[in-house]
């Protein structure tokens, strides 16, 4: 139901699954083995697939760290957004990758959770894409010494507030990596 015209389609959006992003993360090999039965189901469904890369100061483009984690590889036909900042959208390419393929629902994956992932959702809520976060395929590491909750109460408060979220036009949701349907054989 996006209000972005003549964008029928569905993409994954894999955010940031990095080696150093998620190197301590909250039950890292569970999120990573979901992103990739996605990523699978996704490519068997003829489904876009759409990553995401983060740099910055402390995560240098081209590092080892840097570099998305060896259990997932990105097609050579598969775009490659750079982003300096939270929100994938900002400062970056995709929106621009995402009308080329006439996406205007996204299924969102990857890390953090409460950094990437919520500013992606909302920035592709706000710019009238349907979003759909996939509640078992998305984590963060431990803040918890600078106040924050737990990385599990993170994820599940995450999970819980854009299960109910809305706008004028467009859905947005949660959803388990058993659930998503991709459709083709």
């Amino acid at each position: 139901m996006t209000t972005l015209e003549g964008r029928p389609n569905t993409a994954l959006l894999v955010v940031d699954v990095q080696r150093d992003v998620v190197q301590e993360a909250h039950d890292r090999d569970a999120v990573v083995a979901n992103v990739a039965a996605l990523v699978e189901g996704a490519r068997r469904g003829g489904i876009p697939v759409v990553w995401v890369q983060h740099s910055d100061e402390d995560l240098v483009k081209g590092s080892d760290g840097w570099r998305i984690v060896p259990e997932l590889t990105p097609a050579d036909t598969e775009p490659l957004v750079h982003k300096r900042y939270g929100d994938s959208f900002e400062d970056t390419t995709l929106e621009a990758v995402l009308a080329g393929l006439g996406v205007g629902r996204l299924l969102v994956v990857g890390a953090e959770t409460d950094a990437c992932i919520r500013s992606t959702l909302h920035g592709a809520l706000v710019r009238g894409y349907d979003a759909t976060l996939v509640g078992d395929a998305h984590t963060t590491g431990d803040k918890s010494a600078w106040g924050a909750p737990s990385p599990d109460q993170v994820i599940a408060h995450t999970n819980l507030y854009w299960t109910y979220q809305t706008a004028p036009g467009r859905t947005a949701g949660t959803v388990a990596t058993k659930d998503v349907e991709f459709g083709g054989s």
